[in-house]
C-alpha cells in the first residue's frame, strides 16, 4: 500500500489557496490508487516550535544520556521523520511568504533534516537517505513568480529544491498558484490552472 504525506503550513485556514490546491491534488493521486493512505501534517492548526537549546542538545545525544524534557523533543522529531519516511510521495504547500516559505515548514524542515536518519557524511560527501520519493511542491503567490522579472524574489523553491535534494528526494514538481492579489478574475483564473495541472501530474504519477 502506497502512503502520501500532505504538509500544509498556512495560518490561514479555509481562505489557503496553498492548502486547498494541496489537499486536491493529495485526493487526485490517492483516487488513482485505492489502497493509498493520506497522513496530514498541518502545520497551520499545529505549528512545530522553533528549535531551541532542548530540542538540538537532544537529537545530538545518545538516548539514555538525555533528561525528560530531551527524551520528549527527540521523541517528537523522531515521529516527525518517521512520517516522511513511511511515505512513497510527499506534497508539501506553502504560501510565498516575504519572498520565501512560512516559518512554520522550516521548522518541519529543521526537525526532519537529522544527520544519521535522513542524511549522512560520508568520505565522498553528504547522502541523502529519504531517496525514491515523489514531491510536489504547491506555491501560493500574490503576484507572479514562476517567470518574469520577480523571478529572482522567489527564494522559497529553491530552497525547498536544495533542502529536498540534500535530504534524497530529487524528484520534484511545483504547482504554482499565483497573481492571486490582481483581482478575483485573476485568482480564479490561477486556481483553475493548478487544479488542471494537478490532473496531468496525477495522470502522469
Amino acid at each position: 500500500m502506497s502512503s502520501i504525506l500532505l504538509v500544509t503550513s498556512s495560518p490561514r485556514g479555509d481562505d489557503s489557496l496553498s492548502s486547498k490546491v494541496a489537499h486536491d491534488l493529495a485526493n487526485e493521486l490517492s483516487a488513482r490508487d485505492n489502497g493509498t493512505s493520506v497522513v496530514h501534517r498541518d502545520l497551520g492548526v499545529n505549528p512545530i516550535a522553533h528549535l531551541d537549546s532542548v530540542t538540538t542538545s537532544a537529537i545530538r545525544k545518545p538516548a539514555a544520556d538525555r533528561t525528560p524534557a530531551e527524551a520528549a523533543a527527540a521523541d517528537y522529531s523522531d515521529k516527525l521523520v518517521a512520517e516522511l519516511m513511511a511515505a512513497d510521495t510527499v506534497v508539501i504547500a506553502t504560501g510565498l511568504i516575504n519572498f520565501n516559505i512560512y516559518s512554520t515548514l522550516k521548522s518541519w524542515i529543521d526537525n526532519i533534516a537529522r544527520a544519521g536518519q535522513t542524511f549522512r557524511y560520508t568520505a565522498e560527501g553528504p547522502e541523502g537517505l529519504a531517496k525514491g520519493k515523489k514531491i510536489y511542491i504547491v506555491l501560493a503567490s500574490g503576484g507572479v513568480y514562476s517567470e518574469g522579472p520577480a523571478t529572482g524574489m522567489n527564494h522559497a523553491v529553491p530552497y525547498l529544491t536544495t533542502i529536498l535534494g540534500f535530504l534524497g528526494m530529487t524528484d520534484v514538481e511545483v504547482i504554482y498558484v499565483e497573481g492571486v492579489a490582481f483581482g478575483p478574475e485573476a485568482a480564479e483564473k490561477a486556481i483553475a490552472s493548478a487544479q488542471q495541472r494537478n490532473r496531468q501530474l496525477a495522470l502522469a504519477a
